[in-house]
């Protein structure tokens, strides 16, 4: 009969599980009965070994029968944490890749590149949790997923502070908010268990930990914050009446009209609605005026053409307006790098005896930066009439009070994505009539509702850098048509 090493069983650890040593070589740990004998067959003990023999082994801490592990509960530990942290994994791939791929500035692009490193550090925390809930072969298994429910925490306290801003209905909130309160659970778990026990050099590991966390408030912060301040918008807009050439068979003159318009600022942006209209102005003339109520007059002309001020003049009375050419400049969809310039050149007819003392254009061009968001152009480009039946989304009756109206209508995305995830979807509406002042909003709105809210139109306009620049041009209808004497 072979003389075999004396089998030493330890106590169960605070988790339950028993340290098996053959001699004194550790040989492995086992939850239960069932794997001791596995452990004792791989070194060539009998399955059928008496397990309570005194001579063969040694019980330390609780005889045989002592296993306090719950295997139950374990797993059910192990599985929820696994399932939390690559839920989280996916929702940091889900905020940082689209800012990471395709954002428009550097820092928003390390922003993304951040979350999705995090999204890794959290995937490798996963595997490392069947360490850790395990037989903690590693000494730093228990530090890493303490890093990645760290980081869920982070993260989804985040997104939840940016949600209650506006608390709008977002898909994603079934996904943060319930991962917020998981985080809570598992950092609350890991502090009790003092998970971070076995690091090497744990002044280190809190100080990695600390400055990734500074880097990324500081990159969200700039990319978010300052980055958009400090590039402020110079847009000019121009408009100048050409030489006026009589029509040869007509009693009608050609006035060519040049619009002009330059990106002169730091950044690109996107045209989301543009006019110009040229009016043709009609007065009476009075060389000795009495009783001329001038504020009345500037009164009733306020508003008129576009023109918030309004105008008044001593000499000319019974102000009238007639728009002559209206139409797009450069289009909604179109954008405009830096530094980019566009010109258009058209021609209106006038008749040689026009009744018109002064002929203006008025230009108007809205437009939003394209460091705040990204517009769906194909989207946006394609135009909706109001009066077309076949488009019931756009389409209003005209027993309604509705006119007959160009309608664009496209998703923008911002260009930080943790706003697309805590927000409900926005888009870009540009309305277009000839002659009257164009529209634009940002917002929700999807002409499903029966009207969105001018708060939040208000709120977003300032959000993407919406803004409208104007030009505005008189001339007398002599000069135009004083080279048309005959």
């Amino acid at each position: 009969m072979s003389i075999r090493p004396w089998v030493i069983v330890e106590a169960p650890d605070s988790r339950g599980l028993r340290r098996i040593m053959i001699g004194s070589e550790t040989v492995g740990s086992a939850w239960s009965l069932g794997e001791l004998r596995k452990i004792l067959g791989r070194h060539g003990y009998p399955m059928n070994m008496d397990l309570e023999d005194p001579a063969s082994i040694c019980w330390r801490g609780g005889d045989s029968k002592k296993w306090p592990d719950r295997a139950w509960r374990r797993h059910a530990t192990t599985m929820l944490m696994m399932a939390g942290l690559l839920a989280s994994m996916v929702l940091n791939a889900v905020i940082g890749w689209p800012d990471a791929s395709g954002a428009l500035t550097f820092a928003q692009r390390i922003t993304g590149a951040l979350f999705v490193l995090s999204g890794l550090v959290q995937g490798a925390a996963a595997v490392v949790v069947l360490d850790y809930w395990g037989r903690r072969q590693f000494k730093i298994s228990g530090a890493v997923v303490l890093l990645g429910v760290l980081i869920a925490l982070t993260t989804d306290s985040l997104l939840l502070f940016m949600w209650l801003e506006e608390m709008e209905y977002t898909p994603h909130l079934l996904v943060f908010m319930p991962l917020w309160c998981w985080s809570l659970w598992a950092l609350a778990l890991l502090v009790r268990e003092k998970s971070w026990q076995g690091v090497p050099q744990p002044k280190r590991f809190a100080a990695g930990v600390l400055a990734t966390a500074l880097l990324t408030g500081v990159s969200l912060a700039y990319s978010t914050v300052y980055q958009p301040a400090a590039a402020p918008m110079h847009f000019t807009v121009r408009a100048k009446f050409g030489t006026a050439r009589p029509d040869r068979g007509l009693p009608f003159v050609h006035v060519p009209l040049m619009l002009y318009m330059k990106n002169t600022g730091e950044i690109p942006v996107y045209i989301i609605n543009d006019i110009y209209t040229v009016h043709g102005r009609g007065a009476e003339y009075s060389e000795h005026p009495r009783n001329r109520d001038l504020v009345k007059e500037w009164r009733e002309s306020a508003g008129e053409r576009g023109d918030p001020v309004g105008e008044a003049e001593l000499y000319v009375d019974h102000l009238t307006y007639a728009a002559i050419s209206s139409g797009h400049f450069y289009g909604p969809g179109n954008w405009l790098e830096v530094g980019q310039e566009y010109a258009l050149e058209r021609v209106f007819q006038l008749p040689e005896d026009a009744l018109y003392d002064i002929v203006s254009v008025n230009v108007q061009v809205s437009y939003m930066r394209k460091d705040r968001g990204k517009l769906d152009v194909e989207e946006f480009s394609t135009v909706h009439y109001s009066w077309s039946k076949n488009d019931e989304q756009y389409y209003c009756a005209p027993e309604e009070g509705c006119g007959q109206q160009l309608i664009y209508h496209g998703r923008v995305w911002h260009n930080n994505n943790l706003i697309n995830v805590t927000r409900k979807p926005r888009y870009v509406t540009a309305i277009w009539q000839p002659g009257v002042r164009p529209i634009s909003s940002i917002s929700s709105f999807r002409f499903e509702e029966e009207q969105g809210s001018y708060s939040e139109e208000k709120r977003e306009l300032d959000r993407y850098g919406a803004a409208r620049v104007n030009a505005h041009v008189d001339v007398p209808v002599a000069k135009l048509l004083r080279p048309a004497d005959r």
